[in-house]
């Protein structure tokens, strides 16, 4: 079995391709993405996500498993290559890297690719802009057993790095279909899901509606909540209340509080 390539200059031109990918713009014209660490590589291969390259220092590494995981990934086809400790600290996005930065292929999921359960529940989110509420929210969809995550009218990337990193890998094994809003309304009026959107404008306390049955919870974004193309369309408009000076939460954190509302109703 032939070695990998060793590359030490940050000149070198895979170098600075990895650079690149930081951005959205190179990842979109690449069709590629990053996947940096130990658990989302891990979980990227056990989900069968194809890494095209599989870039490894083990100067960085944190443990005693690393080998296996490349040997796995070599295994699945990725071509390693090994980097000196001062070119992997180029290309790695973390403050404290742990030596293992795969490359691998973009996917596109339409809603016609979901499979849903007899009873669907689904979260729709709204330009949600950033990629750290995003990825938290894919953990907590997971966590809640969502069938599928909608991101409509998408602000952030969801093959951003920090994405990957704060889903935990998530990303790559809940379904995730990026669709405009008309769209996403038309396919759940198709579907008989039942819509319901969170607001802090309204009476209604999320604990005081029926989530139960076909669902689909709306939340918004950070800054301007849900448009008013989603609070016309809902079917019911909920709320999170709140007894202090907070006018507002986290939209990671609402979104995890209204999901297992409706988990504790469901399974009821």
């Amino acid at each position: 079995m032939s070695l990998p390539e060793k590359i030490t200059s940050l000149q070198n031109p895979r170098v600075k391709q990895l650079v690149r990918l930081r951005e959205r713009r190179e990842r979109d014209d690449a069709g590629l993405f990053l996947i940096e660490g130990y658990r989302e590589v891990r979980r990227a291969l056990e989900k069968n996500i194809r890494l095209k390259e599989f870039y490894f220092c083990p100067e960085w590494f944190l443990g005693e498993n690393e080998p296996a995981l490349l040997e796995q990934a070599r295994a699945a086809g990725a071509q390693l290559f090994e980097l000196s400790k001062e070119a992997f600290a180029k290309c790695s996005y973390r403050d404290r890297p742990d030596g293992l930065l795969a490359v691998a292929p973009q996917w596109k999921r339409g809603l016609a690719d979901l499979a849903l359960s007899p009873q669907p529940f689904l979260l729709v989110v709204e330009s949600i802009e950033k990629p750290g509420n995003l990825g938290t929210i894919l953990r907590s969809a997971d966590a809640a057993g969502v069938d599928a995550v909608i991101v409509c009218d998408a602000v952030t990337d969801i093959f951003n790095p920090n994405v990957v990193r704060s889903s935990t890998g998530v990303l790559f094994s809940v379904p995730v279909v990026v669709e405009d809003s008309a769209a996403v309304l038309a396919w759940l009026r198709d579907q008989g899901v039942r819509v319901v959107a969170t607001t802090p404008d309204t009476p209604t306390l999320y604990t005081q509606t029926d989530l139960r049955g076909p669902l689909a919870i709306v939340m918004g974004s950070e800054q301007y909540g849900l448009s008013q193309f989603w609070l016309k369309e809902s079917h019911a408009l909920v709320r999170i209340p709140m007894a202090g000076q907070a006018d507002s939460l986290n939209v990671a954190m609402a979104t995890i509080i209204t999901l297992f509302e409706a988990v504790r109703q469901r399974n009821g």
